[in-house]
């Protein structure tokens, strides 16, 4: 297994893993599918403004899992903090994929400069929250059924790694 930069190669994987964590997890919260075309915007948005799309890839090259992350909000004042999502193939869960992209993406956030990683996590999928607590991810707050998917209420936890230890953020200069 090889962490690398998603390519347009890899596009028909990611997102046959996203539309099966539509279709069959609470993992993602929308009920529609994508097609390719919005997974190749996905992936050219991400490398526009410079930030990873990372694949996990076997022997042959398919894909077994993803993860990115993106602006935590889209003000100013959020400018050093983002929101990570990790994908792994259902097939391929709990054999240790998940946390090494992971630890990939947070080496690249680290290189970005960004000072803290958020995860939004369905509060039930115990896994997911095991794999952050694992990373030092920290559980900062739990909203009570604030989505819904499959015809129930979903609460969503939220955790945080503090990326770096600068006291004050870098001064900017125009």
């Amino acid at each position: 297994m090889d962490v690398r930069d998603a390519g347009t190669e890899h596009i028909e994987g990611i997102t046959a893993i996203y539309n099966d964590a539509v279709v069959h997890t609470t993992a993602i919260w929308n009920d529609v599918t994508v097609d390719i075309a919005n997974r190749t915007a996905w992936l050219n948005d991400r490398r526009k403004i410079g930030y990873p799309v990372l694949v996990a890839v076997d022997e042959h090259g398919a894909v077994l899992g993803y993860a990115s992350f993106g602006d935590w909000r889209a003000f100013d004042g959020y400018r050093y903090t983002v929101e990570h999502s990790v994908y792994v193939r259902g097939d391929q869960r709990g054999k240790g994929l998940g946390k090494q992209l992971m630890q990939t993406l947070i080496s690249r956030a680290q290189t970005l400069g960004k000072h803290v990683m958020v995860a939004a996590i369905e509060a039930n999928n115990t896994g997911s929250v095991r794999l952050h607590e694992t990373l030092g991810f920290k559980h900062v707050g739990h909203m009570k059924e604030v989505g819904t998917k499959f015809g129930t209420w979903l609460d969503l936890a939220f955790m945080q790694l503090q990326l770096d230890t600068r006291s004050t953020p870098d001064i900017e200069t125009a």
